[in-house]
């Protein structure tokens, strides 16, 4: 679920959302799609082409009747000769019948070749240049105790060996609601976090969005956000030190990927030299969220009364 081509507000899933009036033109920015797009189609496109040009130049050979590098050589001692001042009878005695224009072909068909390597040498060093960022996602959310009240929470992890300095997280909850006049829209609100930001990112990270009084979630359940069909949209940014340069990554749970009343297992112990390592062959795991005791709850009614 980490495209969001597979969300309501921005894919073109089943029920997602359709454009009209919009006119595709696929060949008007071709570079972009053969740079984002997949391996597969970026090689199928250049055989293609490869393939197709050296079809014509081919053709045109055999239709000037050219014989071979024979023919092509009579050329070049064509104009050899003529750039070494030689005078016409000598240029015609050194050109051979349609070699001339064999050789304009031919030099016609290297300047196409090397076209055709500079700018699929281009778009290849692009497609390898484009930074994707290694942040792992938990497979879904929760919605859970924390801190004596009840948090939206999910993790992400580092699954590079470098450090993201200055990262930071953003999340928006997106669901079906009714406008003034009663008609359905889709409509969008930040879901702030208790953490939202970070100096370091190593490892792994849990983010927390309180649920409150002034939260979008405060009075929601499962049933009301899958009747809604809510997407919480997740967005992290940060500035990679191997890389050099600043890493995007995104990730949307639907509704039906919140758990209710779960917690996610610990991940982070203590080993028997002293060290603390975090297992993540736990990081998706998640538990039932034990009942919050009758103080805790007491102190929440007293937070929303």
């Amino acid at each position: 679920m980490a495209d969001l081509t597979h969300t309501r507000v921005f894919g073109q899933a089943t029920r997602g959302l359709v454009a009209i009036g919009l006119r595709r033109r696929p060949l008007a920015d071709l570079y972009h799609r053969l740079v984002t797009g997949s391996w597969a189609r970026l090689c199928a496109v250049y055989a293609l082409v490869y393939f197709v040009t050296a079809a014509g130049f081919e053709a045109a050979h055999y239709a000037l009747g050219d014989a071979g590098p024979a023919a092509r050589g009579s050329a070049v001692a064509a104009l050899v000769a003529l750039a070494r001042g030689a005078s016409a009878d000598e240029v015609r005695a050194a050109l051979a019948p349609r070699a001339l224009a064999a050789g304009l072909v031919t030099g016609a068909e290297g300047f196409v070749r090397w076209a055709e390597l500079v700018i699929g040498a281009g778009i290849v060093l692009a497609k390898f240049s484009l930074l994707r960022a290694r942040v792992l996602f938990s497979e879904v959310a929760v919605i859970g105790p924390h801190r004596g009240g009840e948090a939206l929470q999910f993790r992400m992890a580092n699954e590079r060996t470098s450090h993201v300095v200055d990262a930071k997280v953003s999340v928006m909850l997106v669901r079906e609601e009714l406008d003034d006049d009663g008609e359905p829209v889709r409509r969008a609100h930040d879901l702030p976090l208790v953490r939202g930001g970070t100096a370091l990112f190593s490892h792994a990270w849990t983010a927390a969005h309180v649920i409150g009084p002034g939260s979008p979630l405060a009075g929601a359940d499962a049933g009301a956000l899958e009747s809604a069909e809510a997407e919480v949209i997740v967005t992290f940014s940060g500035y990679d030190e191997a890389l050099t340069r600043v890493i995007y990554a995104r990730h949307v749970y639907p509704a039906a990927r919140i758990r209710w009343g779960a917690r996610f297992a610990p991940i982070v112990r203590t080993l028997p030299d002293g060290r603390r390592a975090v297992d993540y062959r736990r990081f998706h795991e998640v538990g039932e969220a034990e009942p919050a005791s009758r103080p805790e709850r007491a102190r929440r009614r007293a937070r929303e009364g």
